[in-house]
């Protein structure tokens, strides 16, 4: 999906929540515009890279040129997309994707820090971080996946999860 007219594509603009995933920025800008993960790639010229960012795949890591690309077409700066990803030497938990019911109850969206390898309780309410929902066992799916913030299998809103 090229554009070579000179016609620019007319897409809504998403705003990132502060401390949100990449993972999560991405699919919330890419379901208003009727994008596939690879459509958004091919947009912004930089290929298949989107579905693996979505997962958390993060080798290699992107690089400077891509981030550039990808924020022409998502219209948010370099440093707001890179604010969005780990920081250098950070070790990542790919899966389980994990959460904090209360954050998400407060701000809709599934934060970085979340999947940081050395952190597995809330920072800021002091909880266990969930890895699957507590009422059916369900694992949570991709953050870019979290269309209406609640567990695939039984339904409950993600703010709503039981938390000890």
């Amino acid at each position: 999906m090229t554009i070579d007219s000179g016609i620019q594509p007319w897409l809504f603009q998403v705003e990132p929540y502060e401390g949100e995933s990449l993972s999560h920025f991405l699919g919330r800008f890419r379901r208003p515009n009727h994008l596939t993960p690879s459509g958004l790639g091919q947009l912004a010229g930089i290929g298949a890279v989107v579905a693996r960012w979505e997962r958390f795949h993060w080798n290699p890591p992107p690089s400077r040129q891509e981030l550039e690309a990808l924020a022409k077409v998502v219209r948010v700066s370099v440093e707001q997309l890179i604010a969005m990803l780990p920081p250098p030497g950070v070790g990542m938990q790919c899966s389980p994707i994990r959460l904090c019911s209360a954050c998400y109850g407060e701000t809709p969206c599934h934060r970085m820090e979340w999947q940081y390898k050395h952190i597995w309780k809330c920072n800021r309410h002091s909880l266990k971080l969930l890895a699957k929902c507590p009422v059916c066992s369900a694992l949570f799916k991709a953050p870019a996946q979290w269309q209406d913030g609640m567990c695939r299998r039984c339904l409950t809103p993600f703010g709503q999860m039981q938390q000890q």
